[in-house]
Formats: structure tokens, C-alpha cells, sequence
């Protein structure tokens, strides 16, 4: 079935952009997941897991043969370069499942939850329009420190990690606002951007 609306779908962490993922699923469109290919990719037996261990050494991969999460989001913290060697690695395999599923899935419509969206040209072309997920950054910090338990810091490390909001925003064709946690408010809202879009 030949799809008719590619819809890139992008926000910092703790924005709520997965909950909107999934709402736009409720209104008929397919997601594709780029986050949770990336984790499929280094979970045991996982494809990037032999150039990780080869990259970064036997230290970064569980005895079970998955990646070790936890050491390796602090070695990236505290070594820029790491994270680019990592994406360098991870990257090319989301893309690759990605164009599969995109190609094998027979909805219409899509929606490509990428979080690192704005961050790369790549996904950019591949898609009709751009919706930006945003809040306040103090927001951002409260929903994951609940949600994952880790450390302000940590939060914070995480989102200088990531697109800028200015820039973000600037990559957008609608922006969705999401600072509250009313969440009946914020599926009227996607169902009414969704009905924009003739979905």
C-alpha cells in the first residue's frame, strides 16, 4: 500500500514525544521506533554489540552479552567523543531497520519516532513534516527524574547532549506543546492535529 504522509516526530527527553507517538498510533497511523531499535541493536546478541566490545572493550558489554547501559552513558558523559563513535556504530543499523519497516509496514501513514531527529540531516529529507514535542527544560528534568530515578545532574548532562530547543524548534513544521500532565488535554490536542492532516 503506498504511504501517503511521512511524519517525523521529535522532542527532548522527558517532552512526552513517545505518549504522542502513541496517540497518533490510536488515530491510525504506524509508528516506527527509532529508540527502541537502538536498544534492540545492543540488548543481547544484539548487532552492535561485537563492534562495541571492539570499540570500547569487553568492559562495556554485560557477561549476559548485551551493552552495559549504565557505564556506558557515563563514559560518554564525561568523553565527547565516545558518543560520536557509539553513534557512528548504533546508527547505521536504526537506518537500515528503519527503511525496512517503512518499506514492509501497510499503513498509509507513518510516524517516525526519532528523537535525534533534528540533530541529522539524514531523517530530515526523508520526511513530509516535522512535529516538534516541547516543554519547559525545568519540565524535562522533573518528569525524568521521576520517571528514571537518576539524578538532576544526570538530566541535565543528558539534554546538553541533545539539540538545543531554539534549534529543534527551528527544524519544525508544527510544534506541540506539552508542559502540563493533562493528558485528556493533550490527546485533544494530537487528535486535532492529526484531523488537520486529514487523518
Amino acid at each position: 500500500m503506498q504511504t501517503l504522509l511521512r511524519l517525523g516526530l521529535t522532542g527532548g527527553i522527558g517532552s512526552g514525544k513517545s505518549t504522542v507517538a502513541r496517540m497518533l498510533e490510536s488515530v491510525g497511523m504506524a509508528r516506527i521506533d527509532a529508540d527502541e531499535i537502538a536498544r534492540e541493536c545492543t540488548q543481547v546478541n544484539g548487532q552492535a554489540v561485537p563492534k562495541i566490545a571492539q570499540h570500547f572493550g569487553p568492559a562495556f558489554v554485560t557477561t549476559e552479552g548485551a551493552m552495559d547501559r549504565a557505564r556506558m552513558r557515563e563514559h560518554v558523559f564525561t568523553h565527547p567523543k565516545a558518543r560520536l563513535v557509539l553513534e557512528s556504530i548504533i546508527h547505521p543499523l536504526v537506518q537500515q531497520e528503519v527503511r525496512r519497516l517503512s518499506e514492509l509496514l501497510p499503513a498509509r501513514n507513518l510516524v517516525f519516532d526519532i528523537p535525534l531527529l533534528a540533530e541529522s540531516q539524514h531523517w530530515r529529507h526523508g520526511m513530509d513534516r516535522i512535529l516538534v514535542v516541547d516543554c519547559r527544560t525545568e519540565t524535562q528534568i522533573q518528569r525524568v527524574m521521576v520517571r528514571n530515578g537518576w539524578g538532576e545532574d544526570v538530566v541535565k548532562a543528558i539534554i546538553r547532549q541533545q539539540s538545543t530547543r531554539r534549534h529543534r524548534l527551528a527544524s519544525a513544521d508544527a510544534v506541540l506543546w506539552n508542559d502540563g500532565d493533562d493528558l485528556a488535554r493533550l490527546e485533544y490536542t494530537v487528535r486535532s492535529f492529526a484531523s488537520q492532516l486529514g487523518l
